[in-house]
């Protein structure tokens, strides 16, 4: 069972870090010249037009270890530069998540970048946002920067890569979900994650570089 003081820590930040993922995804392709996302409503920091349902239900039944929201439509076509837009626009989520980072970072060493006080004190329960702002927003950013499809790390590899890697590159864009949720399985059932092994040690170092915090994760 979740400590109570841990979900009204985390779950705010995950959902808002969520939204502002896919927010800023919609807000560079409408900068751009698409506006593809902003007609169905997706240029809005409200949850409940990015979240989906059956992730946020994977979310929570799988202690937080996976779930999905729904990803930002993008019509390339509507970019002066479909390939230069497919990059900005894919490097905007990740991009948004280090950013929200960089600010609990700076602000967790205003407050000195501990717990102090408990979860029930208002600057315990203040750090304890920001830790989880800090450790959640860099998760997602180095996550989603993995070049395997459908993460945002193969939209960018996509987006500049030169026109002879088109091929190849469409054809994994097919089988690489497959190839994700094979390693988010392994994950499970060895209970060694090889996902975290690969971005856990970036999330460690930007967490001492913004925040200066030791993650022990």
């Amino acid at each position: 069972m979740w400590d109570p003081s841990f979900l009204v820590a985390f779950v705010p930040v995950l959902l808002f870090s969520l939204t502002f993922h896919e927010f800023a995804h919609a807000w560079s392709a409408y900068r751009l010249g698409d506006p593809t996302a902003a007609a169905l409503g997706r240029l809005t920091l409200n949850p409940l037009r990015h979240l989906d349902i059956f992730g946020t239900l994977v979310l929570f039944m799988s202690g937080f270890r996976f779930g999905w929201a729904k990803p930002v439509p993008v019509n390339v076509f509507n970019f002066r530069d479909p390939k230069f837009g497919m990059f900005v626009t894919a490097a905007a989520g990740p991009a948004s998540n280090i950013l929200l980072a960089l600010c609990c970072g700076v602000l967790l060493r205003l407050t000195g970048g501990g717990m102090f006080g408990g979860s029930e004190s208002l600057l315990g329960a203040v750090t304890q946002v920001l830790f989880w702002g800090l450790v959640m927003n860099l998760s997602l950013a180095f996550f989603n920067l993995i070049p395997i499809p459908p993460l945002d790390g193969s939209k960018i590899i996509l987006g500049l890569a030169p026109d002879s890697w088109e091929g190849p590159l469409l054809r994994f864009q097919q089988i690489g979900p497959m190839f994700l949720f094979g390693l988010i399985a392994i994950g499970f059932i060895v209970h060694v994650s090889p996902l975290w092994m690969l971005i856990g040690p970036f999330v460690k170092l930007f967490a001492w570089l913004f925040a200066g915090v030791a993650l022990g994760l």
